[in-house]
């Protein structure tokens, strides 16, 4: 494998690729069970959007922080587990900048491809959806590097992974209850993601002067803040819950299972060791309660 191949996989974090569609498609299925007119050429459709499109911000993330991930003096950790490689590729000097671009102006075209063939109002909503996420991706990146006093940049950033799945039902769906509760249910969840995410990668985030949430705060109240979004997103999952089969209910419990396992190791220790040890266990809930989802779809 040449390590131009390499580089590109790690850019594209191409280890999780079933993962973005998965959790897209969840919410496509969920509109199924309400709306109906399930067809497995439409799943691989919104598949296809949902890998393309997440794909695309990805290397988006990737290119705006190009000049800061230089910084970088930990590797080992949450590069090593993102990266299957380990190497940040842009700013290693392996995928250009302009190279790095180029893959996301093309992957988001593809994606925008892929919705314009969506009946309407379906593909609009989606698009916008696709725009607002991209645009509030620039804005979070960029907002983190100023000094702030409060977490701004993150509780509305995280907001364009919260609302991937809701994308996924609007291919199908309208604007209604369970798209609402299912954004309401996955944003605390995010926002916990984010805090181990950013405990994990103190070190460099203070190397780059990023007013990150351990930064704005500090590590032991990192670990409250994720404590207490899980505690909110556990509030907003039997509120989901009531509107789901028992494929569905299912996987949410044993993903939320996970999470508080995760939260007492790291509320336990408040170190980014732990937080690095338990970080797959997000992952995996976040495989269950989309499995779940969809699941319920077809039981």
């Amino acid at each position: 494998m040449t390590a131009t191949l390499r580089a590109y996989i790690d850019l594209t974090r191409l280890q999780f690729f079933f993962a973005w569609p998965l959790l897209f498609c969840s919410g496509y299925l969920l509109a199924t069970t309400v709306y109906g007119n399930f067809a497995w050429f439409d799943l691989v459709h919104v598949a296809l959007i949902g890998f393309f499109g997440f794909e695309a911000g990805l290397v988006l993330n990737d290119y705006i922080d190009r000049d800061y991930d230089k910084k970088d003096i930990e590797s080992d950790k949450l590069t090593k587990y993102w990266r299957i490689f380990g190497t940040r590729p842009i700013p290693a000097g392996i995928i250009s900048p302009n190279n790095a671009l180029a893959l996301f102006i093309g992957l988001a075209a593809i994606t925008s491809g892929l919705i314009a063939t969506l009946p309407y109002p379906h593909s609009l909503l989606v698009i916008l959806i696709m725009a607002y996420s991209y645009s509030i991706e620039i804005f979070y990146q960029m907002e983190k590097r100023q000094p702030q006093k409060f977490p701004f940049a993150q509780i509305i950033g995280r907001t364009d992974f919260a609302l991937f799945p809701v994308a996924g039902y609007l291919c199908l769906g309208h604007p209604d209850l369970n798209a609402f509760l299912y954004f309401v249910f996955f944003y605390p969840f995010a926002m916990a993601h984010l805090g181990a995410n950013d405990l994990i990668d103190v070190a460099n985030d203070r190397e780059r002067g990023m007013s990150t949430i351990p930064m704005v705060y500090d590590i032991p109240r990192t670990a409250y803040w994720i404590a207490g979004f899980t505690i909110i997103h556990a509030m907003m999952a039997f509120l989901f819950m009531t509107r789901l089969g028992l494929p569905a209910r299912i996987g949410i419990i044993g993903g939320l299972c996970l999470i508080i396992i995760a939260n007492i190791v790291i509320l336990k220790n408040k170190t980014p060791a732990a937080a690095l040890r338990v970080l797959p266990l997000f992952h995996i809930a976040m495989i269950l309660y989309a499995g779940g989802i969809a699941a319920g779809s077809f039981f």
